[in-house]
């Protein structure tokens, strides 16, 4: 049993009874001392003291993203799909990721560059499945892009022996790697369906495949199947939440995620990082957090301040309830999993969602990128229109991490959901002997318009030097762009 655990969890309760006994604020004030605690769990943090400079930080252009011309954004032709009566019509195209080395710069396959998207039906939220993207290496311009469709097909979830791929019903993001023996390798989250009387609650778990490609022509890539097709982790309750804690008790105000796996290698070991909430032994979400100095840094004036105002917010709720991580685990050589790792870093009392995990080393520093929304936040001056992307900086893969920017921030963009030109799930692709990275996203909320689809925003660049970044002006490339060179 770990005892300081039990001693801060019965002290909790014995606090709890008192003011229910009527003690009211004369017993918090007795009794505050002794429920404070500093534990960090062996993980870095998100604090509320470095996110509350932001709402200032974000009104540098350093860190604002592009405005876009609207009338220039095209949808992506080649993207085509089938509605619920076999009608062909235009997909919506949103969360993407290329087919990188080991190091994160963008493979050459044979003369092309990948990109692996989610697209479906506009009509359909639902309708969300893995497509591949591909243009020849050199050529940037945005219609140069063609799509080979779908990657799996129905039939090839029912893989003996692996009930949870059996039952997928979504695909989500992820990420793909071209391995050192030349093969196509993608990761990506088994999602599954959402009917809690059947007992299904969205279940998310990292899954893996190896996927088969041919040249029919001298311009054209086939998906001609997969192999190795396997699930990978579903979360062990410990170090990071599963679904049925999240779920299991009838409670659906929880924000469960298990998603958004990206392989990295490091000293010849292989790695996912992913999105995640923190499990019962690093710091789970519930409002003994409110008493955790760690999660709000700064000094003890300022975490008694903020306790008490985060205490009786409005948003109390939705914080006691945050605990968003970047997980990491260790897999085998086979791609099965081999040792699940603490966090890199986690979110407690700020926010339950960081998105799109993303993780690469420059000049000997490992550079962690997540993307995260303001409505999911509980941060004064932070908005609902509010989108981010979050950097921190490391000396090695495992941490312990530090704040980009002295807060986080990297990028910034509050524009209205409905604008043609809104944009998230920004992503930073590294560049070969640069210090600049290309920042690829999607533009265009799903299903708005009957014109416009999601599609691949213009890219741009942000520079990096040390543990500064900064948006490059005038730097905006083509829609759905992966390199500079």
């Amino acid at each position: 049993m770990n005892i300081k655990k039990f001693v801060k969890q019965a002290t909790a309760v014995t606090f709890t009874t008192a003011l229910l006994a009527g003690g009211g604020t004369s017993v918090f004030a007795q009794g505050k001392d002794s429920v404070v605690y500093k534990e960090d769990y062996g993980i870095s943090h998100i604090t509320r003291f470095d996110m509350l400079k932001i709402p200032e930080q974000q009104q540098s252009e350093q860190f604002k993203v592009p405005q876009f011309d609207a009338s220039t954004i095209k949808n992506i032709s080649t993207a085509k799909g089938y509605d619920q009566y076999g009608n062909l019509i235009d997909l919506d195209v949103w969360d993407s990721w290329p087919l990188q080395n080991a190091d994160g710069t963008v493979a050459n396959y044979n003369g092309y560059e990948i990109v692996f998207a989610l697209a479906g039906d506009p009509a359909r939220g639902w309708d969300t499945f893995i497509h591949m993207l591909y243009k020849k290496v050199g050529d940037n311009s945005f219609d140069a892009w063609k799509s080979a469709g779908r990657v799996f097909k129905d039939t090839d979830k029912n893989v003996p022996n692996d009930p949870i791929l059996n039952l997928q019903g979504e695909e989500w993001s992820g990420s793909a790697t071209l391995t050192s023996d030349g093969e196509v390798r993608l990761f990506y989250t088994n999602r599954h369906g959402w009917d809690p009387a059947h007992g299904f609650f969205g279940k998310q778990t990292l899954t893996t495949a190896q996927l088969n490609l041919s040249e029919p022509d001298a311009n054209t890539l086939k998906v001609d199947g997969v192999e190795d097709y396997k699930s990978v982790f579903d979360g062990d309750g410990k170090i990071y939440q599963n679904v049925n804690q999240s779920f299991g008790g009838g409670d659906y105000s929880d924000n469960h995620t298990l998603r958004d796996p990206h392989y990295v290698e490091d000293n010849g070991r292989k790695y996912l990082v992913f999105e995640a909430n923190t499990g019962t032994e690093v710091g789970y979400q519930g409002d003994d957090s409110f008493f955790n100095k760690v999660y709000y840094g700064g000094s003890n004036k300022f975490f008694e301040n903020e306790k008490d105002k985060l205490l009786v917010s409005p948003k109390k709720s939705l914080a006691s309830l945050a605990n968003g991580a970047l997980g990491i685990i260790e897999l085998n050589d086979d791609y099965t999993l081999k040792t699940v790792m603490k966090p890199l870093i986690a979110s407690n009392l700020v926010t339950d969602e960081i998105e799109r995990a993303n993780v690469f080393q420059k000049n000997g520093k490992w550079y962690l990128f997540t993307d995260s929304r303001g409505s999911k936040m509980t941060i004064d001056g932070i908005g609902a229109k509010d989108v981010y992307m979050l950097g921190y900086i490391s000396d090695s893969l495992t941490g312990p991490y530090k704040p980009l920017n002295d807060s986080g921030l990297v990028l910034q963009m509050d524009l209205d959901p409905r604008d043609v030109t809104w944009s998230y799930s920004h992503f930073a692709i590294p560049q070969a002997d640069s210090n600049n990275v290309v920042i690829t996203s999607y533009m265009t909320n799903r299903g708005l318009y009957p014109e416009h689809r999601s599609t691949f925003a213009p890219s741009f660049v942000v520079n990096i030097k040390g543990d500064k970044t900064s948006v490059v002006k005038d730097s905006i490339l083509e829609q759905g762009q992966l390199t500079i060179k």
